[in-house]
C-alpha cells in the first residue's frame, strides 16, 4: 500500500513537552484560537511559547493566559501586544464540560501543543490535567528509565 504524501499545511509550532512531565493528564481537547493577522504570520515562523500558560474559564468564555507569540517584523505600525490574553473557541457543551472539570480539586487545564491543523488554521490542544507529586514523578522517572533499559537488554540480547 502507497504510503500517504505527509500533509504540508499540518505544522507544529510550539510544544509544551514539560506538562506532561508535571501534569497527569487524563483527557484532552482541540481549540480554535482567535487571533490577529500578524500573530499568524509570527506563528508560521515558529516564534512563540506556550510552556508558562494555561487555560481558563472565565466568564462563560474560554482564555489563553501568559501564552506568549513573538512581534511580526514586518508589521510595525498594527503589531500585536505578545502576551495578551486569547479567547479559545469551543462549543458551549464543551465548555460546561471544562468549566465542571476545572471545579474539582486539583484539576486545571494546561496547553500540550499549538499547531497548524490540515486546513491551516491555528489551533491548541489543551488537556485536562492533575498536578503531579513529586513521588508521582520519581515514579514516571523509573517507569521511563526501565522502559530504555529493556530496550537495551532486547538489542543486545540477539
Amino acid at each position: 500500500m502507497a504510503k500517504p504524501k505527509e500533509d504540508p499545511n499540518y505544522k507544529v509550532v510550539a510544544e509544551n513537552r514539560r506538562a506532561r512531565y508535571d501534569y497527569a493528564i487524563e483527557d484532552d481537547i482541540e481549540c480554535g484560537m482567535i487571533l490577529e493577522g500578524s500573530e499568524v504570520k509570527s506563528l508560521r515562523q515558529n516564534s512563540s511559547n506556550i510552556a508558562e500558560s494555561y487555560a481558563a474559564v472565565e466568564d462563560g468564555e474560554l482564555w489563553l493566559v501568559n501564552s506568549y507569540i513573538a512581534p511580526y517584523e514586518q508589521a510595525k505600525t498594527f503589531g500585536h501586544d505578545e502576551k495578551r490574553r486569547r479567547k479559545l473557541l469551543v462549543s458551549r457543551k464543551e465548555l460546561a464540560r471544562l468549566w465542571n472539570e476545572t471545579q474539582r480539586k486539583g484539576m486545571t487545564l494546561v496547553p500540550l501543543v499549538l499547531y497548524f491543523n490540515h486546513r491551516g488554521m491555528a489551533k491548541i490542544k489543551l488537556g485536562i490535567a492533575k498536578g503531579k507529586k513529586n513521588h508521582d514523578k520519581r515514579a514516571s522517572d523509573a517507569k521511563r528509565d526501565w522502559g530504555r533499559q529493556k530496550q537495551r537488554l532486547l538489542r543486545h540480547g540477539e
